[in-house]
């Protein structure tokens, strides 16, 4: 062994050790070990290029242009539009459908689900599409999400065992016509009898097993935070009592003025929080909103307020307004007066609250009573919980004050919002199809996410926001792991160990010593580093021994989706550690196992189908 390999496991290992004690977080520990690595290349070490070549050293910071890296942050975005449009909601309210209560029956449907994902969209996309959801269900269940958020991961892993169109697979499939002499390449169905047996056994594994091996941690405590549906809060202030339609009849005084100019909320007290023309809505009305007639004002105040508007040749209802507001897409956020607030003592229309922060005021709740009329003129004391109603992207601004404190809603309650989800959802589609077409995925996805952006469907601010930064850094630091252990011969020199040891033991010894070699291997290097590695060995080694190359092909590259024994192996197992508050031994404690039912199957496939 070199003085570079045995640094490379020195520089990778010690900085584990700390990981595994937790005294230092993953991602910094793969930014140290890149870093260590770029030093070892400039004082002349063969470790990220030629040895003595110092300019090599900056391949230590070149994992920031890897394709995963963009491939990640275009997913985080897109992912996040399909949150915000509702399709990750309606996706758990589905599953707890079928699902109900159950830990055990939520752990299948996931890993199941993302596994089906996996089939036909990278692993990485399908995670990433499923997290959200598998974070809603366990906001409405109870269940933490270090119960699901494992088999979400493993999951499109167990999927891309099953596929074609998994990165390594491809990959492996056309390193056989570069072998000496030209191979046949694997079909498109081939990777499906022994990955189908894979995933089976992965979804009997989590059935059996999952509720007690996966890890029970306590969730971020933005996680646990008691969150208020849009319903919960009208029933906590009772608006249902104080909510009215006020229809805008043909020759109303009303008709043709603005919100403003009608002095509705002036005279009487009361709030408008939405206004219907034909089949147009508007949520809380600015003061330039005309009236037009056979408009539908939704309005919160006392009866005798809101009846005085029949003077004005308005026609009063209740008949629909029970449950209007969520109904309706409605949303209400609450805030609460800071300590200190600059605002005490101050009433909100001293602080022309609405042009200042953008939301409408619909009650107050003070000393277990809500006021509901006459809000505007009441003077803010600290600790009174305010009921707003507004756009959700003007609420950012308000997070950034300090008067205010934002209680976080729950969505849950949210109907899908129909155009920005078509619009989400074909560019996932078109970003699948293109991928499949050949254009790489993360072109397809970075296009896909400029997309929403371009449209508005995402802000700037959000799309940055929604990007989970540790698994940036985390994959971009453990990349000068992978191409380290390339540059210094490493994997080489245990591939060629392990062939040596698997040759004697026959044609299924040689696939099992692939799929071991290679599952190894992408712990620390990455499925796609790990296939370019090994397939070329293995596949050499099958044709000198007259072994099929295409089942040891096979074999070599499902070992690329046995990324199990610790999160650094793939992205869709980092993405899972800040949600889950994973820890890293979480992942080993029920990766080995599940490796051995994998293995298992491996040779159960390679037998039944290969002829091995």
């Amino acid at each position: 062994m070199t003085f570079e390999q045995i640094f490379l496991i020195l520089t990778v290992a010690i900085p584990l050790v700390f990981v595994v004690r937790d005294r230092l977080s993953v991602d910094v520990a793969a930014l140290l070990m890149a870093t260590i690595l770029g030093f070892g290349q400039l004082l002349g070490m063969g470790l990220l290029g030629a040895s003595h070549t110092p300019a090599a050293a900056s391949q230590a910071l070149s994992g920031l242009s890897e394709p995963a890296v963009w491939t990640l942050i275009s997913l985080f975005m897109i992912t996040h539009a399909l949150q915000k449009s509702g399709v990750t909601r309606w996706l758990a309210r589905r599953i707890i459908d079928l699902g109900g209560t159950s830990e055990r029956r939520l752990i299948v449907l996931y890993a199941g689900a993302t596994a089906a994902l996996s089939l036909f969209m990278n692993n990485l996309a399908a995670g990433a599409l499923m997290l959200p959801s598998a974070i809603e269900t366990s906001r409405r269940t109870g269940i933490k999400p270090s119960k699901l958020l494992i088999p979400v991961a493993y999951g499109s892993l167990l999927g891309g065992s099953a596929t074609y169109f998994a990165t390594a697979n491809i990959i492996t499939s056309n390193l056989l016509t570069r072998a000496t002499p030209p191979q046949q390449m694997l079909r498109i169905f081939d990777f499906l009898p022994t990955g189908g047996l894979i995933l089976i056994g992965g979804l009997a594994f989590f059935g059996l097993l999952g509720p007690r091996l996966l890890p029970d941690r306590q969730p971020p405590s933005e996680l646990t935070m008691t969150r208020y549906t849009t319903r919960d809060l009208e029933v906590y202030y009772r608006l249902d009592e104080r909510l009215w339609e006020v229809k805008v009849a043909s020759g109303s005084a009303l008709s043709g003025r603005t919100l403003e100019e009608s002095r509705i909320g002036e005279m009487l007290g009361v709030t408008v929080i939405g206004l219907w023309h034909d089949h147009q809505s508007v949520i809380a009305p600015g003061p330039q909103q005309v009236i037009l007639s056979g408009d539908t004002l939704l309005v919160v105040g006392r009866e005798e307020r809101v009846r005085k508007l029949t003077e004005m040749g308005a026609e009063i209802s209740r008949e629909s307004t029970r449950d209007q507001l969520s109904a309706h897409g409605i949303s209400l956020i609450e805030v609460l007066v800071a300590p200190h607030s600059q605002v005490l003592g101050k009433t909100l229309r001293d602080l022309a609250f609405r042009a200042r922060y953008g939301f409408t005021v619909v009650a107050l709740a003070r000393d277990a009573r809500n006021y509901r009329t006459d809000v505007g003129e009441l003077k803010l004391r600290m600790g009174d919980a305010l009921l707003l109603i507004g756009p959700m992207e003007a609420l950012d601004a308000l997070r950034k004050t300090p008067d205010f404190i934002v209680l976080e809603p729950d969505t849950s309650d949210r109907p899908v919002q129909r155009i920005p989800a078509l619009v989400t959802l074909a560019v996932m589609g078109v970003g699948i199809v293109a991928s499949i077409l050949g254009v790489p995925v993360h072109f397809a996805m970075l296009a896909g996410a400029l997309v929403l952006l371009i449209t508005g469907i995402l802000s700037t601010e959000e799309a940055y926001r929604a990007v989970n930064w540790q698994a940036i850094f985390l994959i971009a630091g453990m990349y000068a792991v992978s191409l380290s252990m390339v540059e210094t011969g490493l994997a080489k020199a245990i591939g060629d160990v392990v062939v040596t040891f698997t040759a004697s033991l026959g044609p299924l010894g040689l696939a099992a010593g692939g799929y071991v070699l290679t599952s190894v291997l992408t712990q620390v290097m990455g499925g796609q580093v790990a296939a370019l590695v090994t397939a070329p060995i293995m596949i050499s080694a099958a044709i000198q021994l007259h072994t099929s190359p295409q089942a040891v092909a096979v074999a070599t590259a499902t070992g690329c989706s046995a990324s199990f024994f610790t999160p650094l192996a793939h992205p869709v197992n980092i993405l899972m550690i800040t949600p889950a508050n994973y820890e890293f031994e979480d992942f080993f404690h029920i990766g080995w196992r599940l490796t051995i039912v994998c293995f298992l199957a491996l040779l159960l496939g390679l037998v039944l189908f290969w002829g091995l």
